[in-house]
């Protein structure tokens, strides 16, 4: 070896040890500032606490929890089927025409969309067009429209990334397209579509521009009231809601009213962070078992 190619080497192996740790130094910046920044929240929130504020009254926030998770259950129930379902077909079936190309331009648009303008759409669609009052229903719908465009990206983006051996493979021992997909490129698609799921609930727990305009700003719940028609009732998802976001900002522009307000906002951002935090490392451990258990391996 000459001493020429020697020293590019040597320089090529400098180079990427530097990089290496240039990288390394900033991902280890940001995970840093992640555990930093929801140790405070949950830290500052926990030390809020006082007796009652969990309950499902007016001086509680059981309420606005409930009506959190129940919104996010509707949203993920109408968004996730459908952007599946869309990720297919942008994947298998969508060639690659003028027609494709400007549907991702648009799903690509959507997702940039300011929250507020997605409210404003809900409110004048869901709402105002339907003669409805706010409601869950109508929050959801709107909460689906700004995480459909992630489930629907990240579903393609999986399904198009799998080895082409895993289709043809399938197909060749006689397996329709249609099989294929759904028994092989699917569970071998779940972990990363797992991805998009998160990220949508995410949008949907911490949502609060377009909700102000849809699920409302009240909430009246009567917990031995199960006539699902009426507006009382908690599993009626046509009936006002305010959720834990919302709820933190009342808190935070109408604190003069009452005088816990602080305390209420900063165990609010406590909670919301720790459901968060909690559904994706649950969604992510589920995804990983049933990963394995595809694969053959012991889960």
């Amino acid at each position: 070896m000459s001493e020429k190619l020697r020293h590019r080497i040597q320089r090529a192996k400098r180079i990427n040890a530097l990089m290496t740790g240039v990288f390394t130094g900033i991902g280890g910046f940001f995970l840093g500032l992640i555990i930093v920044l929801a140790g405070y929240i949950i830290i500052h929130g926990l030390m809020s606490y006082y007796p009652g504020l969990l309950s499902f009254t007016s001086k509680g926030i059981g309420n606005q929890l409930f009506n959190t998770v129940y919104l996010v259950f509707w949203a993920l129930l109408i968004s996730v089927p459908l952007g599946v379902l869309a990720g297919i077909y942008m994947a298998e079936y969508a060639g690659d025409t003028k027609l494709t190309r400007f549907i991702r331009v648009c799903i690509e648009s959507l997702s940039s969309l300011p929250s507020i303008v997605i409210g404003l759409f809900g409110y004048l669609v869901f709402i105002l067009m339907t003669g409805a009052r706010w409601n869950l229903f109508a929050g959801a719908l709107a909460v689906s429209i700004l995480s459909l465009p992630s489930v629907t990206t990240t579903t393609e983006d999986a399904m198009r990334s799998l080895p082409k051996s895993y289709k043809a493979g399938s197909m060749a021992l006689g397996a329709t397209h249609w099989v294929t997909i759904v028994k092989v490129l699917l569970p071998a698609c779940t972990p990363r579509i797992v991805t998009g799921v998160i990220l949508a609930a995410g949008r949907g727990f911490g949502e609060a521009a377009a909700l102000l305009y849809t699920a409302g700003q009240s909430t009246r719940i009567v917990w031995n009231n199960w006539n699902l028609s009426s507006v009382t009732c908690p599993l009626n998802p046509f009936r006002p809601g305010e959720t834990l976001a919302l709820h933190i900002w009342v808190m935070r522009t109408e604190g003069a009213l009452n005088p816990n307000s602080e305390k209420i906002a900063n165990f609010s951002a406590a909670v919301l962070v720790i459901i968060v935090l909690a559904f994706s490392m649950t969604a992510r451990y589920l995804a990983g078992r049933y990963g394995k258990k595809q694969m053959g391996e012991k889960a």
